[in-house]
């Protein structure tokens, strides 16, 4: 019986889902997807600059772990970039620690913890807002997480 996959970490979603060769029609073109874990890998090692065992520890996952990881991630933007194709960012075993949030009132995009209570826009007090996390299907999954893990920090 195989072993059930462990939930990796996600710093905070991705401000941008897709990605595509400009002058071609999205309709004509082969889509791959890049899951929100190869996606945080990438942005751990190739964009922070982390080590493997660095990145792995905070994805929360094991050193071997984060080399397949991103090594699979690195096939798909081979891909993507080689053979002009639309790459998608979604799906995955994940929770966030971080979120986005944009408000639709002033445009102004902010960082916040997950489970923080923010209701209004600290730049023009709108409650308009987006959840990035929420975009991804995430939200209370993942605050539930980060104050487990604040409790036990304590």
């Amino acid at each position: 019986m195989a072993r059930s996959k462990k939930q990796k970490m996600v710093g905070s979603p991705p401000v941008y889902r897709s990605f595509k060769p400009s002058g071609v029609m999205r309709s004509t073109l082969e889509q791959i997807q890049l899951e929100l874990s190869e996606y945080e890998a990438i942005r751990l090692a190739d964009y922070e600059g982390l080590d493997h065992a660095e990145a792995a520890t905070e994805m929360e996952i094991s050193r071997p772990t984060f080399s397949r990881l991103i090594e699979k991630a690195r096939g798909k933007m081979a891909n993507f970039l080689i053979d002009g194709r639309e790459l998608a960012i979604e799906g995955g075993n994940i929770h966030f620690r971080d979120n986005v949030v944009k408000c639709c009132n002033c445009k102004h995009m902010f960082n916040i913890r997950m489970g923080t209570g923010l209701k209004s826009c600290p730049e023009c007090g709108s409650d308009d807002l987006v959840s990035f996390a929420g975009n991804f299907g995430h939200g209370r999954c993942c605050a539930e997480i980060g104050k487990n893990e604040s409790e036990e920090k304590e």
